[in-house]
């Protein structure tokens, strides 16, 4: 089965660290996420900023109000420029997706970074050509106009 890359780039009317202190507290990702996906944190975080080993789990319905559990390690951080998560146990075969956060003038450029594959060969792969992908682009869509509804827009 083949890997999956998606990269979406925002630029956002805030500092650096305006932007490091919402994204890094994990509390902040139900924010986000589109409320039809009931996302909810389990347990691991509070509202404390993520660390290096810090596992998250968490359940959602990503697909027709089917409860997922899911588990991610923080697997990296560079404060305030980015920070890394995988999948620990999920619907993905592999999951990975970086944060990054670069000072531009009148704000903050972030791009998230998703690299993906899904179980099943090729069954996977006609469910992420049907339906995953398209998945995955709506929540990032969402999310995009939410924090610009939190932050507001920049050009």
């Amino acid at each position: 089965m083949s890997y999956h890359t998606r990269i979406w780039v925002q630029k956002i009317p805030v500092t650096i660290d305006e932007a490091w202190g919402f994204f890094s507290t994990p509390d902040n990702l139900a924010k986000i996420t589109p409320p039809d996906m009931m996302f909810r944190i389990i347990n691991g975080t509070g509202a404390r900023p993520i660390s290096e080993g810090m596992v998250i789990t968490y359940t959602l319905c990503p697909v027709m109000m089917i409860p997922v559990d899911w588990a991610t390690e923080i697997m990296k951080v560079s404060e305030p420029d980015l920070f890394e998560d995988r999948q620990l146990a999920g619907p993905y075969e592999e999951w990975h997706h970086r944060h990054e956060f670069v000072a531009v003038e009148g704000g903050v450029r972030m791009t998230d970074t998703v690299r993906y594959r899904l179980p099943m060969g090729a069954v996977g792969e006609l469910v992420e050509s049907l339906f995953a992908g398209r998945r995955l682009e709506e929540v990032f869509d969402y999310r995009r106009r939410r924090i610009e509804g939190i932050f507001g827009r920049m050009d």
